[in-house]
């Protein structure tokens, strides 16, 4: 289907965590941190969600030359909101003034952002609406319990925004989504609790997952591993994307992570790597971009796009 991404903004914290900080918080190192995550540091919000989003989304509009009134239909994956109810979408639209569109939130952990482009992309096929503002965003600093070493030293602050259109030359080749909530005790959080993870579990279960998705993906789009120019993956431990870029058949150069700035940011992983690697001059119009997220539910999902 026909999808292109015009423009594309993020915003990270200026309050910086670093690992030489938490181990004045735990009982962890720096070196241990590294070895096993491969996360340096993290970005911490003063703000809300919100306004991150809002500051992501206003630098996607400007790098799109568009205005507000210029989008139909905003979606915002967090598992972090403000408010439990209206959706932090519904506060972005208003706080961006774009009285044009129609707004609600995703929630599907780190694979929120696949699952909003998935549904961008049906409806900027059907004709329904020509513009989608796309953001992911998170506070996850918020349910992190600073206490436990085997979490709080992955999780950081941070929100992404793609503008997406349905004409253009871009393209979603393939995607396909999963969920299996028999998994949820391995990543979730309670209401107004912490986050509770089995590592060992999920680390096995997202190689695996994202791997098979992956493959399915290309294959569908009748694409071969070797055509894929750039993979861009849910940034969750760096141990993780190894893996799964050997499972793949897929040189380390030919994928991009950013996770030793900023750790996990969830549904906001994606779209600020997105960001990152255009900035760096790693993506450019043509190429042939994967994108995969494992995340809690346990939700996973690929997206082919011709970016």
């Amino acid at each position: 289907m026909g999808i292109t991404v015009e423009g594309l903004g993020y915003y990270t914290p200026q309050k910086v965590l670093t690992n030489f900080d938490l181990e004045k918080m735990v009982d962890t190192s720096d070196e241990w941190i590294i070895t096993r995550t491969g996360i340096r540091e993290r970005r911490l919000a003063e703000e809300s969600l919100v306004e991150m989003a809002y500051r992501a989304s206003l630098k996607a509009l400007e790098d799109a030359s568009l205005k507000p009134e210029d989008i139909d239909l905003i979606i915002l994956a967090t598992l972090t909101p403000d408010l439990s109810f209206p959706a932090s979408a519904c506060l972005l639209q208003a706080k961006l003034g774009a009285e044009s569109a129609f707004a609600f939130d995703i929630s599907a952990a780190c694979s929120g952002f696949l699952y909003g482009l998935e549904v961008a992309g049906g409806m900027l096929s059907s004709g329904r609406v020509k513009r989608v503002l796309l953001v992911g965003a998170e506070r996850l600093s918020q349910i992190v319990d600073w206490t436990d070493r085997s979490t709080c030293v992955l999780f950081g602050d941070g929100a992404g925004a793609v503008l997406l259109s349905g004409e253009g030359e871009g393209e979603l080749l393939a995607s396909l989504m999963r969920s299996d909530g028999n998994y949820w005790e391995i990543l979730y959080a309670e209401r107004c609790g912490h986050i509770k993870m089995k590592g060992k579990e999920l680390f096995k279960l997202a190689v695996r997952s994202m791997a098979e998705v992956c493959e399915e993906v290309l294959q569908r789009a009748g694409v071969s591993v070797e055509e894929v120019d750039l993979v861009v993956p849910h940034q969750a431990n760096i141990r993780i994307v190894e893996a799964l870029a050997e499972r793949l058949g897929i040189p380390m150069e030919k994928i991009y992570s950013n996770i030793y700035r900023y750790g996990n940011t969830s549904a906001a992983s994606i779209p600020i790597a997105l960001c990152e690697a255009k900035q760096e001059g790693r993506l450019k119009r043509g190429d042939l971009l994967l994108l995969t997220a494992m995340g809690g539910g346990l939700t996973w999902g690929a997206s082919l796009l011709r970016f």
